[in-house]
């Protein structure tokens, strides 16, 4: 398809020389990897991922996708995947464009379409057949980085539109479900952003489920079956990613690590460390730092 590659020239030409880059378009991030790369747990925010060359798979628990410039990836909610580039090199690097989804718009758009909630059992993390005009509304999109005093005008104006297409596509129900008050993506979808913003703290189960409107049975069951781990289990991948990205990418050491990412003992952080990535800390980033297929990428 002449878009996608369209969309690639336009990702080669802003994206890092290697891994994962915001721009100066909000929620927009550039990603560009000449190799294929480690399996790499991350966070990935409730987004669209458009590949304009190479292939990627992600992984949630025992489900996996693989994802390409025939295949958009969509992100329901915020979830702890493992992912690696798997087709990338130097004469074809893997190029991608990530578009973090604005929720307030999300919301409005919904409401302007007054269209009814229906229940479904999409997957929040799922493949679709690339679509055209997505691809055209990216191309547009990150060519507002060329035109940088386009971005406040036309950048939401551009978001709004993929948004759209996104709510009129297969996924839309999902999406709809997730901005519905009363719905159990809704609700888990809220829990989550709970743990996320407090993810260092002691988790208070009851609180969470306050806040989800759910009861505390209510609120595993679901959680369990929408993200495929437990509220513990989701709060302990993000401190255990967070502190691996501290390690890795600032320096600090494992105990300072464990401890800022709201662990008490030392030797818990090291063997829920190790049951996570197979290794402990340190032999885990040294790994990594003489790993020539490491890239950090989403």
């Amino acid at each position: 398809m002449e878009r996608v590659k369209t969309l690639a020239a336009l990702i080669k030409r802003h994206a890092p020389e290697s891994g994962m880059a915001p721009t100066a378009v909000p929620r927009l991030s550039l990603i560009r990897a000449d190799r294929p790369t480690v399996p790499v747990p991350a966070v990935y925010e409730a987004s669209l991922c458009l590949i304009a060359q190479g292939s990627k798979r992600v992984s949630l628990a025992d489900h996996s996708v693989i994802y390409d410039a025939a295949r958009y990836l969509l992100v329901s909610v915020d979830l702890p995947l493992v992912g690696h580039v798997i087709d990338a090199s130097p004469d074809a690097p893997y190029l991608c464009c990530k578009i973090d989804f604005d929720l307030p718009t999300l919301a409005d758009l919904i409401i302007a379409e007054n269209a009814p909630v229906r229940s479904s059992d999409l997957s929040v993390l799922a493949v679709y057949p690339i679509d055209p005009d997505l691809v055209d509304a990216a191309c547009r999109l990150v060519s507002l980085l060329e035109r940088p005093e386009s971005v406040p005008t036309l950048a939401p104006l551009i978001e709004r539109e993929i948004l759209y297409r996104l709510l009129t596509g297969p996924h839309g129900p999902v999406l709809r479900r997730i901005a519905s008050a009363d719905s159990h993506l809704g609700q888990v979808s809220r829990a989550i952003g709970m743990i996320r913003s407090g993810y260092q703290q002691r988790l208070r189960i009851d609180d969470i489920a306050a806040v989800a409107g759910m009861s505390t049975s209510s609120l595993h069951a679901h959680f369990k079956a929408i993200t495929r781990m437990t509220p513990v289990e989701y709060q302990k991948h993000l401190r255990l990613q967070e502190a691996r990205r501290l390690m890795l990418t600032e320096g600090v050491s494992a105990g300072s690590a464990g401890f800022a990412v709201g662990y008490e003992s030392q030797s818990q952080f090291s063997r829920e460390y190790r049951r996570l990535f197979g290794v402990p800390p340190r032999r885990d980033i040294a790994r990594l730092q003489a790993a020539a297929d490491f890239v950090p990428t989403v």
